[in-house]
């Protein structure tokens, strides 16, 4: 027997252009260590294909993990990834130091743990395709931000006042265009030329903003997810191609709480010793997941809070009537949304702002049913008030 064929499981530690491997046996022993070259692909493939097929590899999830996962797929082993951030923290605990070979070792020791508290989930290629697209956007997003800021820099440095508000609106834009073919003097030659060139990039930027948002409508329309979370407040339909693309799969939340922990949503703060009743220290909002995730839902929840009635009710009792922690407002709306769309997506239900009917109870003559909020028991009473019994006399 080969020393591959004792192989039953790897740990591979990855790099950019090579990649250090671990593999152990059935007592956990380290039989074979070996170095992967990036650059020759077929050389990589052939390495790993002397593997028994199936056998656990373990990478962390560092950048550039998503083709690496592939190719060990392709080479029929199982890839498995691993937090990063935990895995480092395991090898401090350890007193261990950091090396390309010791790194391997340690994510070779993992699939020999009892629990998979050091697993994370491995998006499938449609989930990395979606998100893909995500991340072009955004970053044109950004560029174009960038781009009307220098715009802006232009006139501001030469003292140009801009008559309009929105300067790359339709009437701002008509001013740009005068500014760039006219020969005013308070605008020089070189500054007209730049800004001429800002211009460009700018439609440049728009046009393939343009593109991507139009490949986000078609996602949504095939996808029955999207549309049910487009049915909620100030989901639009960038926000749901958002929200579906960072989820990727519901089913790897119990709950609308995993889904708002995940989301950068779950408040948290930092007490220690007994409670005298003031207000937590450090209160803050989670930093471990989903950031852009984050994002979509407080962006969703300045539409719920404009557009609906019920969201908006509930950002003024946080805020006090918008006076105080109005962004914290903000943040308990879009955790609440982030909670609804987890019961949309797993029920498969649109969202509805009237609350369905409790089993057994009675619509009244309108066909509402009427509750008290927070307690479930009706508005009106069960029973019809009949005569008081007397009371006993001592």
């Amino acid at each position: 027997m080969g020393m591959h064929e004792k192989v039953t499981q790897v740990g591979l530690d990855c790099h950019k252009k090579f990649s250090t491997l671990t593999a152990r046996d059935a007592a956990g022993k380290v039989v074979l260590r070996e170095r992967l070259e990036h650059a020759d692909r077929a050389a990589m493939r052939q390495q790993l294909g002397r593997y028994p097929r199936g056998t656990p590899v373990v990478l962390e999830g560092t950048f550039g993990w998503g083709w690496v996962s592939d190719e060990i797929g392709a080479a029929g082993l199982d890839p498995h990834l691993a937090s990063s951030s935990k895995v480092g923290g395991w090898r401090e605990a350890r007193g261990l130091a950091k090396s390309n070979k010791r790194d391997a070792d340690l994510l070779s020791e993992l699939w020999g743990e009892r629990s998979r508290w050091w697993e994370l989930w491995l998006p499938p290629a449609g989930v990395r395709e979606q998100r893909e697209w995500l991340r072009y956007r955004m970053g044109l997003v950004r560029m174009q931000t960038g781009v009307k800021n220098r715009v802006h820099a232009t006139l501001h440095r030469h003292g140009v006042i801009a008559p309009y508000a929105d300067l790359f609106g339709v009437g701002g834009r008509k001013f740009l265009d005068e500014l760039v073919g006219g020969s005013d003097a308070a605008l020089p030659a070189s500054a007209r030329r730049s800004l001429c060139g800002y211009l460009k990039v700018l439609g440049t930027l728009r046009s393939q903003i343009a593109v991507a948002t139009r490949q986000f409508r078609k996602e949504v329309r095939h996808s029955p997810a999207a549309r049910r979370l487009m049915t909620l407040p100030g989901v639009s339909w960038v926000l749901g191609y958002t929200i579906v693309a960072e989820v990727g799969e519901i089913e790897r939340f119990k709950s609308g709480r995993h889904l708002a922990s995940y989301s950068c949503l779950a408040p948290r703060a930092y007490d220690s010793g007994e409670d005298d009743g003031s207000n937590p220290i450090g209160r803050h909002i989670g930093h471990a997941g989903r950031r852009t995730l984050k994002w979509a839902w407080i962006e969703a929840a300045h539409g719920a809070v404009r557009k609906d009635a019920r969201f908006k009710a509930a950002w003024e009792r946080r805020t006090n009537g918008g006076k105080r922690d109005k962004n914290r407002g903000y943040i308990a709306v879009a955790n609440e949304l982030c909670k609804l769309s987890h019961v949309l997506w797993t029920k498969q239900v649109d969202y509805s702002p009237s609350a369905p009917p409790r089993p057994g109870s009675r619509p009244d003559a309108a066909g509402v049913n009427d509750s008290r909020s927070g307690t479930g028991q009706p508005d009106r009473a069960m029973a019809p008030a009949g005569p008081q019994r007397p009371q006993a006399s001592l």
